[in-house]
């Protein structure tokens, strides 16, 4: 196999990603069964998790669905990249609370374990520290009590008491409140008391600190907010559910990646009679009398929908696919004042040996963890040091790669593009700079190995997934931006327009914005009240 070329020289070229995925991406864009047009139309843009799981749980309910995706292959963060033989999931790596996915399938009238295979991870994340050491992260009590013991015996007690906490606030946070509508204030109000019962006031690393005193272990118990674009200094304590969401449900990698639960989502639509166009970029909703009533496609298009569902960036929904004059608490001004997640840098690669040492998924936590954390939310700038996640899919299913090779990702939180980093500039020796530092470590000789290579900055998301500031999980998951306070599910602008993904209600993650179409169904009428429109 012919070494890349060099990796600046394709920096987020996603064309070739989809040379290969032709014939897929065609039969995508025709409903496997005629549509009966006398059902109510609900088009959803963008086949993100969020999209493809409203339109599943739509199709049950009796509408007939158009999912619209501006790429040329469905997916959105969760699209897959393919080269040199070598399959990279471009975004969502971790499965968390299956149950969600499972129930999907049963709605449509099938199993889940029929179509995608889950694989348990043990340990689930391995956690290095910059001093070598590591902690090796999963869901069994006694062997997490042993982790802890390894760094600070003294913090077990506080440990025990900290994860009896996130039982209680995963019980309430995401078990009753996770796929409730917060559409009225009302709704906020009632939940007021448990949220300061649960110190919902608190940070994640403010509440992780008051049971465990260990600097490293309070790093172990407080990163989970990257995982949804959140500052684990800023970001409100009820995230610390996640914790324990995954100790409840374990954490899962799907064979063959994770885009075969966006291809196994689409076969689901299909076999609903409903379909997913692919290359149909929407360039704005048409409202009629404050009402949703369709789209316009950029090639001129218009498509007549009884109501719209947005998948796309929340910011993009509201500041580029409506009229002003249809805004009014999602204003010009309420956007700008809006705090925005941090981006991402992502370099995929594959290498000409294995490294079998290295787990399926690692943490690498570096010299810095509270100041590098102010660099990226606060100071916005690109610092010299970082910290990293690297996902190596092929320790679980070496068919990702060819034979002999591994296939990685390595993922490292940067500023969003209002830092104003010019990443043509500087993509490439950061890159370099995360190879020098996973080959002194972990991956020894890899710049010699490295047989295919690209990488996503920040524009990435900004260019080709329309995310205001180049934002990798939308609205930043602060209290201020929580539940009541994020876009809500119905739009409160204009009727008929409902919003799903990683910007609204529950919030960004795997589990977030399926949780967000699950909402979907306390929000959309029943489909027997929409008075159809003519297409």
């Amino acid at each position: 196999m012919d070494k890349a070329s060099p990796p600046g020289s394709n920096i987020e070229q996603t064309s070739a990603a989809s040379a290969d995925r032709t014939a897929d991406t065609a039969s995508m864009d025709t409903a496997r069964h005629a549509q009966p047009v006398h059902k109510p139309h609900a088009v959803v843009i963008g086949s993100g998790f969020g999209g493809l799981a409203a339109a599943v749980r739509l199709g049950v309910r009796g509408f007939r669905v158009t999912v619209l995706e501006r790429l040329s292959e469905p997916g959105g963060r969760a699209r897959v990249f393919r080269q040199d033989g070598f399959t990279f999931d471009a975004g969502p790596t971790i499965i968390t609370a299956p149950f969600l996915l499972e129930e999907l399938w049963q709605l449509a009238g099938r199993r889940l374990a029929d179509d995608i295979e889950l694989v348990p991870m043990d340990p689930f994340y391995r956690i290095r520290f910059d001093d070598g050491s590591h902690f090796d992260y999963n869901g069994d009590a006694q062997a997490m009590r042993d982790e802890v013991a390894k760094f600070s015996p003294q913090d077990v007690p506080g440990y025990d008491r900290f994860v009896a906490l996130t039982e209680r606030i995963f019980r309430i946070g995401f078990e009753q409140l996770g796929h409730v509508s917060f559409g009225r204030f009302s709704d906020m109000l009632k939940i007021l008391p448990d949220l300061l019962k649960l110190q919902g006031y608190r940070s994640v690393y403010g509440l992780v600190s008051r049971y465990i005193q260990h600097d490293k272990l309070r790093q172990v118990f407080s990163f989970h907010p990257l995982l949804v674009g959140g500052n684990p200094f800023t970001t409100t304590s009820i995230y610390t559910l996640i914790s324990y969401l995954e100790r409840h449900w374990g954490v899962h990698f799907v064979n063959g990646g994770t885009g075969r639960l966006v291809s196994g989502l689409v076969e689901l639509i299909h076999s609903q009679g409903n379909q997913v166009r692919c290359s149909a970029e929407v360039g704005q909703i048409i409202t009629r009398e404050g009402a949703a009533t369709g789209v316009e496609l950029a090639n001129g298009e218009h498509i007549a929908a009884d109501l719209v569902v947005s998948n796309a960036d929340v910011g993009w929904t509201y500041g580029k696919l409506l009229s002003r004059s249809r805004r009014q608490r999602w204003s010009d001004g309420k956007l700008k004042r809006t705090k925005f997640s941090m981006s991402l840098f992502v370099w995929y690669f594959g290498t000409a040996k294995r490294y079998e040492d290295v787990p399926h998924h690692m943490i690498m936590l570096g010299p810095r963890y509270r100041e590098l954390l102010r660099d990226i939310f606060d100071h916005k700038v690109l610092a010299e040091d970082f910290s990293l996640y690297l996902h190596r899919p092929t320790a679980t299913d070496p068919s990702l790669a060819p034979p002999g090779c591994d296939a990685f990702y390595v993922l490292s939180p940067v500023p969003n593009l209002a830092a104003g980093i010019d990443w043509q500039t500087r993509a490439e020796p950061y890159r370099r700079a995360i190879e020098q530092y996973l080959s002194e470590t972990v991956l020894p000789d890899l710049p010699a190995q490295v047989i295919s290579s690209r990488f996503i900055t920040p524009d990435y998301f900004h260019d080709e997934l329309l995310s205001v500031q180049g934002a990798a999980f939308g609205p930043e998951p602060v209290l201020q931006q929580s539940a009541w306070f994020r876009p809500h599910n119905r739009s409160e602008d204009v009727r008929n327009l409902y919003i799903v993904g990683a910007g609204t209600h529950p919030g960004a993650g795997v589990p977030g914005v399926i949780s967000s179409a699950r909402v979907l169904d306390q929000v959309v009428p029943d489909a027997h009240t929409f008075t159809h429109v003519d297409v």
